[in-house]
Protein backbone atom coordinates (compact mmCIF):
# COMPACT_ATOMS: atom_id res chain seq x y z
CA UNK A 1 0.00 0.00 0.00
CA UNK A 2 1.05 3.57 -0.66
CA UNK A 3 2.10 5.58 2.37
CA UNK A 4 0.28 8.91 2.39
CA UNK A 5 2.02 12.07 3.55
CA UNK A 6 -1.12 13.66 4.99
CA UNK A 7 0.68 16.89 5.88
CA UNK A 8 1.93 17.45 2.32
CA UNK A 9 -1.47 16.56 0.88
CA UNK A 10 -3.24 19.01 3.19
CA UNK A 11 -0.70 21.75 2.41
CA UNK A 12 -1.26 21.34 -1.33
CA UNK A 13 -5.06 21.43 -0.99
CA UNK A 14 -4.84 24.49 1.29
CA UNK A 15 -2.55 26.28 -1.18
CA UNK A 16 -4.91 25.58 -4.08
CA UNK A 17 -7.71 27.30 -2.13
CA UNK A 18 -5.43 30.18 -1.12
CA UNK A 19 -4.36 30.67 -4.74
CA UNK A 20 -7.98 31.03 -5.87
CA UNK A 21 -8.66 33.52 -3.07
CA UNK A 22 -5.58 35.60 -3.91
CA UNK A 23 -6.30 35.61 -7.65
CA UNK A 24 -9.90 36.62 -6.93
CA UNK A 25 -8.80 39.44 -4.59
CA UNK A 26 -6.35 40.76 -7.19
CA UNK A 27 -8.72 40.44 -10.17
CA UNK A 28 -10.32 43.91 -9.96
CA UNK A 29 -6.85 45.44 -10.36
CA UNK A 30 -4.72 42.75 -12.01
CA UNK A 31 -6.12 39.88 -14.12
CA UNK A 32 -3.50 37.42 -12.88
CA UNK A 33 -4.13 33.84 -14.06
CA UNK A 34 -4.80 31.62 -11.06
CA UNK A 35 -2.42 28.95 -12.41
CA UNK A 36 0.49 31.35 -11.95
CA UNK A 37 -0.46 31.89 -8.30
CA UNK A 38 -0.81 28.11 -7.85
CA UNK A 39 2.66 27.49 -9.27
CA UNK A 40 4.32 30.25 -7.25
CA UNK A 41 2.69 29.16 -3.98
CA UNK A 42 3.63 25.57 -4.81
CA UNK A 43 7.27 26.68 -5.07
CA UNK A 44 6.93 28.49 -1.72
CA UNK A 45 5.67 25.41 0.16
CA UNK A 46 8.08 23.12 -1.71
CA UNK A 47 11.25 21.53 -0.34
CA UNK A 48 13.52 24.35 -1.53
CA UNK A 49 11.71 27.16 0.33
CA UNK A 50 9.43 26.39 3.32
CA UNK A 51 9.59 22.60 2.95
CA UNK A 52 5.95 22.10 3.91
CA UNK A 53 5.19 19.64 1.11
CA UNK A 54 7.07 16.83 -0.59
CA UNK A 55 5.87 14.95 -3.69
CA UNK A 56 5.26 11.26 -3.01
CA UNK A 57 3.67 8.53 -5.20
CA UNK A 58 0.18 9.27 -3.83
CA UNK A 59 0.50 13.00 -4.54
CA UNK A 60 2.01 12.27 -7.97
CA UNK A 61 -1.03 10.11 -8.75
CA UNK A 62 -3.46 12.94 -8.02
CA UNK A 63 -1.27 15.34 -9.97
CA UNK A 64 -1.47 13.04 -13.00
CA UNK A 65 -5.27 12.98 -12.72
CA UNK A 66 -5.21 16.78 -12.74
CA UNK A 67 -3.08 16.80 -15.87
CA UNK A 68 -5.54 14.45 -17.56
CA UNK A 69 -8.48 16.69 -16.62
CA UNK A 70 -6.63 19.79 -17.86
CA UNK A 71 -6.17 18.29 -21.30
CA UNK A 72 -9.72 16.95 -21.26
CA UNK A 73 -10.93 20.55 -21.18
CA UNK A 74 -8.39 21.52 -23.84
CA UNK A 75 -10.10 18.98 -26.11
CA UNK A 76 -13.63 19.68 -24.85
CA UNK A 77 -13.42 23.40 -25.67
CA UNK A 78 -12.75 22.69 -29.35
CA UNK A 79 -15.91 23.43 -31.29
CA UNK A 80 -15.11 21.94 -34.70
CA UNK A 81 -18.08 23.69 -36.30
CA UNK A 82 -16.49 27.05 -35.43
CA UNK A 83 -12.84 26.40 -36.25
CA UNK A 84 -13.12 24.33 -39.42
CA UNK A 85 -12.03 25.86 -42.70
CA UNK A 86 -9.72 28.87 -42.69
CA UNK A 87 -9.02 29.03 -38.91
CA UNK A 88 -7.96 25.38 -38.76
CA UNK A 89 -6.02 25.58 -42.04
CA UNK A 90 -4.04 28.61 -40.89
CA UNK A 91 -3.47 27.02 -37.50
CA UNK A 92 -2.02 23.86 -39.08
CA UNK A 93 0.28 25.77 -41.44
CA UNK A 94 1.32 28.10 -38.63
CA UNK A 95 2.21 25.25 -36.29
CA UNK A 96 4.44 23.50 -38.82
CA UNK A 97 6.24 26.80 -39.43
CA UNK A 98 6.59 27.13 -35.64
CA UNK A 99 7.98 23.61 -35.38
CA UNK A 100 10.55 24.32 -38.10
CA UNK A 101 11.59 27.53 -36.34
CA UNK A 102 11.70 25.79 -32.94
CA UNK A 103 13.88 22.95 -34.21
CA UNK A 104 16.19 25.35 -36.05
CA UNK A 105 16.64 27.54 -32.96
CA UNK A 106 16.87 24.52 -30.66
CA UNK A 107 19.44 22.97 -32.97
CA UNK A 108 21.48 26.18 -32.87
CA UNK A 109 21.40 26.14 -29.05
CA UNK A 110 22.48 22.47 -29.08
CA UNK A 111 25.34 23.05 -31.54
CA UNK A 112 26.69 25.86 -29.37
CA UNK A 113 26.47 23.64 -26.29
CA UNK A 114 23.82 25.70 -24.53
CA UNK A 115 21.36 22.78 -24.38
CA UNK A 116 21.74 19.03 -24.75
CA UNK A 117 18.96 18.27 -27.26
CA UNK A 118 17.49 20.76 -29.71
CA UNK A 119 14.62 18.35 -30.44
CA UNK A 120 13.22 18.32 -26.90
CA UNK A 121 13.77 22.03 -26.33
CA UNK A 122 12.22 22.78 -29.73
CA UNK A 123 9.18 20.60 -29.04
CA UNK A 124 8.60 22.43 -25.74
CA UNK A 125 8.77 25.83 -27.48
CA UNK A 126 6.26 24.89 -30.22
CA UNK A 127 3.24 24.73 -27.90
CA UNK A 128 0.36 26.93 -26.76
CA UNK A 129 -1.39 26.69 -23.39
CA UNK A 130 -4.96 26.79 -24.72
CA UNK A 131 -6.22 24.79 -21.73
CA UNK A 132 -4.82 27.47 -19.44
CA UNK A 133 -6.09 30.32 -21.62
CA UNK A 134 -9.69 29.12 -21.98
CA UNK A 135 -10.84 30.41 -18.55
CA UNK A 136 -9.22 33.80 -19.26
CA UNK A 137 -10.80 33.97 -22.72
CA UNK A 138 -14.19 32.91 -21.37
CA UNK A 139 -14.15 35.64 -18.72
CA UNK A 140 -13.16 38.20 -21.36
CA UNK A 141 -15.94 37.10 -23.75
CA UNK A 142 -13.42 36.29 -26.49
CA UNK A 143 -14.42 32.71 -27.28
CA UNK A 144 -17.49 33.75 -29.29
CA UNK A 145 -15.69 36.24 -31.52
CA UNK A 146 -14.03 35.67 -34.89
CA UNK A 147 -10.72 36.38 -33.14
CA UNK A 148 -11.62 33.64 -30.64
CA UNK A 149 -12.15 31.15 -33.47
CA UNK A 150 -8.66 31.83 -34.80
CA UNK A 151 -7.18 31.53 -31.32
CA UNK A 152 -9.02 28.30 -30.47
CA UNK A 153 -7.85 26.71 -33.71
CA UNK A 154 -4.26 27.86 -33.19
CA UNK A 155 -4.26 26.70 -29.57
CA UNK A 156 -5.89 23.34 -30.24
CA UNK A 157 -3.41 22.58 -33.02
CA UNK A 158 -0.45 23.65 -30.88
CA UNK A 159 -1.53 21.35 -28.06
CA UNK A 160 -2.75 18.25 -29.89
CA UNK A 161 0.14 17.92 -32.38
CA UNK A 162 2.85 18.45 -29.73
CA UNK A 163 1.10 15.84 -27.55
CA UNK A 164 1.34 13.34 -30.41
CA UNK A 165 4.95 14.37 -31.05
CA UNK A 166 5.79 14.03 -27.35
CA UNK A 167 4.20 10.58 -27.32
CA UNK A 168 6.47 9.51 -30.18
CA UNK A 169 9.62 11.09 -28.73
CA UNK A 170 9.27 9.56 -25.28
CA UNK A 171 8.09 6.13 -26.30
CA UNK A 172 10.67 3.46 -25.53
CA UNK A 173 9.62 1.38 -28.51
CA UNK A 174 10.83 1.50 -32.11
CA UNK A 175 9.43 3.79 -34.79
CA UNK A 176 7.23 1.07 -36.34
CA UNK A 177 5.88 0.13 -32.92
CA UNK A 178 5.17 3.79 -32.18
CA UNK A 179 3.20 4.15 -35.39
CA UNK A 180 1.22 0.97 -34.75
CA UNK A 181 0.43 1.97 -31.16
CA UNK A 182 -0.75 5.41 -32.22
CA UNK A 183 -2.86 3.84 -34.97
CA UNK A 184 -4.36 1.38 -32.48
CA UNK A 185 -5.19 4.20 -30.07
CA UNK A 186 -6.76 6.30 -32.83
CA UNK A 187 -8.89 3.35 -33.99
CA UNK A 188 -10.09 2.66 -30.46
CA UNK A 189 -10.77 6.37 -29.88
CA UNK A 190 -12.79 6.59 -33.12
CA UNK A 191 -14.84 3.55 -32.09
CA UNK A 192 -15.47 5.17 -28.70
CA UNK A 193 -16.49 8.42 -30.44
CA UNK A 194 -18.96 6.63 -32.73
CA UNK A 195 -20.51 4.77 -29.78
CA UNK A 196 -20.71 8.01 -27.80
CA UNK A 197 -22.33 9.96 -30.64
CA UNK A 198 -24.89 7.24 -31.37
CA UNK A 199 -25.60 6.73 -27.69
CA UNK A 200 -26.16 10.44 -27.15
CA UNK A 201 -29.00 10.42 -29.69
CA UNK A 202 -30.84 7.72 -27.74
CA UNK A 203 -29.90 8.86 -24.26
CA UNK A 204 -30.73 12.58 -24.33
CA UNK A 205 -33.52 12.22 -21.77
CA UNK A 206 -31.35 10.02 -19.55
CA UNK A 207 -28.54 12.55 -19.85
CA UNK A 208 -30.74 15.47 -18.79
CA UNK A 209 -32.39 13.52 -15.96
CA UNK A 210 -29.00 12.37 -14.72
CA UNK A 211 -27.86 15.94 -14.16
CA UNK A 212 -30.65 16.51 -11.66
CA UNK A 213 -30.11 13.40 -9.54
CA UNK A 214 -27.54 12.43 -6.94
CA UNK A 215 -26.21 9.87 -9.41
CA UNK A 216 -24.78 12.64 -11.69
CA UNK A 217 -24.46 10.07 -14.52
CA UNK A 218 -23.15 12.50 -17.22
CA UNK A 219 -20.40 13.81 -14.96
CA UNK A 220 -19.37 10.31 -13.94
CA UNK A 221 -19.34 9.22 -17.60
CA UNK A 222 -17.07 12.14 -18.55
CA UNK A 223 -14.67 11.39 -15.68
CA UNK A 224 -14.64 7.72 -16.74
CA UNK A 225 -13.78 8.79 -20.30
CA UNK A 226 -10.82 10.86 -19.06
CA UNK A 227 -9.36 8.19 -16.83
CA UNK A 228 -10.32 5.30 -19.11
CA UNK A 229 -8.66 6.73 -22.22
CA UNK A 230 -5.77 7.92 -20.06
CA UNK A 231 -5.31 4.38 -18.73
CA UNK A 232 -5.57 3.00 -22.26
CA UNK A 233 -2.92 5.42 -23.49
CA UNK A 234 -0.64 4.49 -20.58
CA UNK A 235 -1.21 0.77 -21.22
CA UNK A 236 -0.15 1.26 -24.83
CA UNK A 237 2.96 3.14 -23.74
CA UNK A 238 1.55 6.50 -24.82
CA UNK A 239 1.19 9.71 -22.82
CA UNK A 240 -1.70 10.45 -20.41
CA UNK A 241 -2.03 13.88 -22.05
CA UNK A 242 -3.17 12.23 -25.28
CA UNK A 243 -5.87 10.21 -23.50
CA UNK A 244 -7.26 13.25 -21.68
CA UNK A 245 -7.31 15.39 -24.82
CA UNK A 246 -9.06 12.72 -26.91
CA UNK A 247 -11.62 12.15 -24.13
CA UNK A 248 -12.50 15.86 -24.27
CA UNK A 249 -12.90 15.79 -28.04
CA UNK A 250 -15.12 12.69 -27.86
CA UNK A 251 -17.31 14.27 -25.17
CA UNK A 252 -17.76 17.40 -27.28
CA UNK A 253 -18.69 15.29 -30.33
CA UNK A 254 -21.16 13.26 -28.28
CA UNK A 255 -22.96 16.45 -27.27
CA UNK A 256 -23.40 17.27 -31.00
CA UNK A 257 -22.98 20.99 -30.47
CA UNK A 258 -25.67 21.15 -27.79
CA UNK A 259 -25.11 23.80 -25.16
CA UNK A 260 -25.27 22.04 -21.80
CA UNK A 261 -24.31 24.75 -19.29
CA UNK A 262 -25.32 22.71 -16.26
CA UNK A 263 -23.22 19.74 -17.35
CA UNK A 264 -20.21 21.89 -18.18
CA UNK A 265 -20.53 23.82 -14.92
CA UNK A 266 -20.59 20.66 -12.81
CA UNK A 267 -17.70 19.11 -14.68
CA UNK A 268 -15.64 22.29 -14.27
CA UNK A 269 -16.44 22.27 -10.55
CA UNK A 270 -14.87 18.81 -10.28
CA UNK A 271 -11.88 19.59 -12.50
CA UNK A 272 -11.02 23.19 -11.63
CA UNK A 273 -12.17 22.85 -8.03
CA UNK A 274 -9.68 20.10 -7.17
CA UNK A 275 -7.83 18.05 -9.80
CA UNK A 276 -6.37 20.76 -12.07
CA UNK A 277 -5.14 23.11 -9.31
CA UNK A 278 -3.61 20.07 -7.61
CA UNK A 279 -1.49 19.48 -10.74
CA UNK A 280 -0.24 23.07 -10.88
CA UNK A 281 0.55 23.31 -7.15
CA UNK A 282 2.45 20.01 -7.30
CA UNK A 283 4.31 21.29 -10.40
CA UNK A 284 5.39 24.25 -8.25
CA UNK A 285 6.43 21.94 -5.40
CA UNK A 286 8.58 19.95 -7.85
CA UNK A 287 10.04 23.06 -9.51
CA UNK A 288 13.83 23.04 -9.15
CA UNK A 289 14.39 26.58 -7.92
CA UNK A 290 17.97 25.84 -6.87
CA UNK A 291 18.84 24.70 -10.39
CA UNK A 292 17.57 27.99 -11.79
CA UNK A 293 18.97 30.42 -9.22
CA UNK A 294 22.21 28.48 -8.71
CA UNK A 295 23.07 28.39 -12.41
CA UNK A 296 24.23 31.33 -14.48
CA UNK A 297 23.24 29.33 -17.55
CA UNK A 298 19.69 28.90 -16.27
CA UNK A 299 19.27 32.58 -15.38
CA UNK A 300 20.55 33.65 -18.80
CA UNK A 301 18.34 31.14 -20.59
CA UNK A 302 15.13 32.32 -18.90
CA UNK A 303 14.75 35.62 -20.85
CA UNK A 304 16.11 33.92 -23.98
CA UNK A 305 13.39 31.23 -23.87
CA UNK A 306 10.70 33.84 -23.16
CA UNK A 307 11.79 35.72 -26.28
CA UNK A 308 11.99 32.52 -28.33
CA UNK A 309 8.40 31.65 -27.37
CA UNK A 310 7.33 34.87 -29.04
CA UNK A 311 9.50 34.23 -32.10
CA UNK A 312 8.48 30.60 -32.57
CA UNK A 313 4.73 31.04 -32.06
CA UNK A 314 4.31 34.73 -32.87
CA UNK A 315 6.17 34.97 -36.19
CA UNK A 316 3.81 32.60 -38.07
CA UNK A 317 0.81 34.57 -36.78
CA UNK A 318 2.23 37.85 -38.07
CA UNK A 319 2.99 36.18 -41.41
CA UNK A 320 -0.28 34.29 -42.01
CA UNK A 321 -3.18 36.16 -40.40
CA UNK A 322 -3.32 39.06 -42.84
CA UNK A 323 -7.12 39.44 -42.57
CA UNK A 324 -6.69 40.62 -38.95
CA UNK A 325 -5.56 44.17 -38.29
CA UNK A 326 -2.08 44.75 -36.87
CA UNK A 327 -3.20 45.11 -33.25
CA UNK A 328 -5.15 41.85 -33.38
CA UNK A 329 -2.21 40.06 -34.94
CA UNK A 330 0.02 41.26 -32.11
CA UNK A 331 -2.62 40.10 -29.63
CA UNK A 332 -2.99 36.69 -31.28
CA UNK A 333 0.81 36.33 -31.31
CA UNK A 334 0.95 36.95 -27.56
CA UNK A 335 -1.83 34.47 -26.83
CA UNK A 336 -0.24 31.83 -29.09
CA UNK A 337 3.14 32.31 -27.34
CA UNK A 338 1.60 31.62 -23.90
CA UNK A 339 2.90 28.25 -22.73
CA UNK A 340 2.87 26.17 -19.55
CA UNK A 341 1.35 22.67 -19.06
CA UNK A 342 3.09 20.97 -21.99
CA UNK A 343 6.35 22.72 -21.15
CA UNK A 344 6.11 21.32 -17.61
CA UNK A 345 5.31 17.82 -18.94
CA UNK A 346 7.98 17.79 -21.66
CA UNK A 347 10.77 19.19 -19.48
CA UNK A 348 9.96 16.77 -16.66
CA UNK A 349 10.14 13.77 -18.98
CA UNK A 350 13.24 15.06 -20.82
CA UNK A 351 15.13 15.75 -17.58
CA UNK A 352 14.26 12.29 -16.23
CA UNK A 353 15.52 10.66 -19.44
CA UNK A 354 18.77 12.68 -19.45
CA UNK A 355 17.88 14.69 -22.58
CA UNK A 356 17.80 18.02 -20.73
CA UNK A 357 19.80 19.63 -17.92
CA UNK A 358 17.84 20.50 -14.80
CA UNK A 359 18.88 24.15 -15.23
CA UNK A 360 17.50 24.18 -18.79
CA UNK A 361 14.25 22.56 -17.65
CA UNK A 362 13.91 25.11 -14.82
CA UNK A 363 14.59 27.99 -17.24
CA UNK A 364 11.97 26.72 -19.69
CA UNK A 365 9.35 26.30 -16.96
CA UNK A 366 10.26 29.70 -15.49
CA UNK A 367 9.87 31.31 -18.93
CA UNK A 368 6.54 29.52 -19.35
CA UNK A 369 5.32 30.89 -16.00
CA UNK A 370 6.33 34.40 -17.09
CA UNK A 371 4.61 33.93 -20.45
CA UNK A 372 1.36 32.94 -18.69
CA UNK A 373 1.68 35.97 -16.42
CA UNK A 374 2.62 38.61 -18.99
CA UNK A 375 1.41 37.65 -22.47
CA UNK A 376 -2.36 37.19 -21.86
CA UNK A 377 -2.57 40.47 -19.93
CA UNK A 378 -0.81 42.35 -22.74
CA UNK A 379 -2.95 40.59 -25.37
CA UNK A 380 -6.21 41.43 -23.60
CA UNK A 381 -5.14 45.05 -23.24
CA UNK A 382 -4.55 45.20 -26.99
CA UNK A 383 -7.88 43.50 -27.68
CA UNK A 384 -9.73 45.80 -25.29
CA UNK A 385 -8.97 48.70 -27.61
CA UNK A 386 -9.46 46.70 -30.80
CA UNK A 387 -12.45 47.49 -33.04
CA UNK A 388 -13.04 43.81 -33.82
CA UNK A 389 -13.73 42.92 -30.18
CA UNK A 390 -16.29 45.70 -29.80
CA UNK A 391 -18.19 45.09 -33.02
CA UNK A 392 -18.29 41.32 -32.65
CA UNK A 393 -19.25 41.42 -28.98
CA UNK A 394 -22.28 43.54 -29.91
CA UNK A 395 -23.35 41.34 -32.83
Amino acid sequence: MLEVDAGSFLAIVAVSMTAAALAGALSPRVALPVVVVELVLGIVIGPQVLDLAQPDPFIEFFSSLGLGMLFFFAGFEIDFARIHGRPLRLAGIGWFISLALAYALGGLLAVTGVVISGIFVGTAMATTAIGTLVPILTDAGELRTRFGSYLLAAGATAEFLPIVLTTVLFSTKGELSNALLLLAFVVLAVIAAVIAVRGSARGTDLFERGLETSGQLPVRAAVLAVFGLGALAAELGLELLLGGFVAGVITRLALKGQEVPVFESKLKAVAYGFFIPFFFVVSGVKFNLDALLGSTRGLLLLPIFLTLFLVVRGAPVMLLYRDLDLRDRYSLSLFAATQLPLVVAITTLAAEEGHMRTSTAAALVGAAILSTTIFPLAALRLRGRGPDSVSLARS
